[in-house]
């Protein structure tokens, strides 16, 4: 396989020669992840791979293991079809969220991306407030977002809701509607589908990412099953993350659809999302204004004139109070890790010296 195909830039390359000193090491990328076992693209073939003994032992947490569009050095075992990941090379963007629970974990969901297309479906469903959420992560990742609204074909008033889309965008990210089913609006996308780059595609179960994988790769990939008639919300169909090399020479990689999107230290995309608040923000008389009643607030005074949607000002207190949490969460188990590490290296370290 030709690893500049699926995404490989001189920076990655020179990151790689770095490591390889000894000439050991062959560079691939993560394509598949299930249960710390890894499908690795190389430049030879595809190998099943583990991560090694000391690299479990140095790991602190999950954003220390390979996920799906890592590129990773490894030693191969050619003849087994296997081989051992050694290193993961830096990530150039890193798409995260809360894991599911209490605990304040993160869950990696794709890196090495270069485009996110958050896919929301045109039906009943449409949230602009989960929207935003996706918004503030893709922000937050380094990736470039675009919105794509599926089933367009369906949509009674199609010049409303891209109206309604746009308006929490303020005109700063790609808003564009498609229809699978009459492949209108597929042209609009190809400027993002370039040879090379990498594109994943994010929303909730049933808005049409397993279709829309399905067009561009010209084949029945991946398993579509049709959203629930009472609530037109979907089931999940995607089930892992995968990398897919579409015809054209770009990666595609289809998420499961997440029916709860927790936020992971997304504080700059925070600024990106909600820019027109922070801007009023600092025109409010007093530096430390709570935009609620005080005097010469300029953000009560731009959702009095219509100018700013009292719903979007809602939203971004809720996010910025959960954001604060989730800081406070982390920052005690980040402590409790890197104690129990020390405990244990200081553990080995008197075991050695009773020898």
């Amino acid at each position: 396989m030709n690893l500049v195909t699926i995404g490989l830039t001189e920076t990655v390359e020179s990151n790689f020669q770095t490591l390889n000193t000894n000439d050991e090491m062959i560079l691939g990328r993560v394509a598949l992840e299930h249960k710390r076992m890894y499908r690795v693209w190389t430049e030879q073939s595809e190998l099943l791979c583990e991560v090694s003994g000391r690299f479990s032992y140095n790991a602190l947490n999950r954003e220390d293991f390979p996920a799906v569009g890592d590129w990773v050095a490894l030693k191969p075992r050619f003849e087994e079809g296997k081989g051992t990941i050694l290193a993961i090379l830096p990530r150039k963007s890193k798409f995260s969220r809360k894991s599911a629970g209490l605990t304040a974990e993160e869950q990696i969901v794709a890196t090495n991306v270069d485009t996110v297309f958050l896919v929301n479906s045109l039906n009943e469903d449409l949230n602009l407030r989960r929207m935003e959420r996706y918004l503030l992560l893709a922000w937050e990742s380094g990736a470039n977002p675009v919105i794509v609204l599926s089933k367009a074909d369906l949509c009674q008033n199609l010049e409303s809701k891209l109206a309604e889309v746009e308006a929490i965008t303020m005109g700063g990210v790609p808003v564009i509607a498609i229809s699978a089913e009459t492949m209108s609006g597929f042209e609009k996308l190809a400027p993002f589908l370039q040879p090379g780059k990498t594109i994943a595609l994010l929303g909730s179960s049933g808005v049409g990412k397993s279709t829309l994988t399905n067009r561009l790769l010209g084949e029945e990939k991946q398993v579509v099953q049709d959203i629930r008639m009472a609530d037109d919300k979907g089931r999940h169909t995607t089930t892992h993350r995968e990398l897919i090399l579409l015809p054209n020479g770009s990666v595609l990689i289809d998420t499961p659809g997440m029916r709860e999107l927790q936020l992971w230290e997304s504080t700059d995309g925070l600024t990106e999302t909600f820019s027109e608040i922070e801007e009023l923000a600092s025109s409010c008389r007093y530096r430390d204004c709570q935009h609620k009643n005080e005097p010469g607030c300029a953000i009560v005074r731009a959702i009095e004139e219509g100018v700013l949607a009292a719903e979007r000002l809602v939203s971004y207190n809720k996010l910025q109070k959960e954001l604060a949490f989730i800081e406070r969460k982390a920052d005690k188990r980040a402590q409790a890790e890197v104690k129990k590490h020390w405990k244990n290296i200081n553990k080995q370290m008197k075991q050695r010296k009773s020898f």
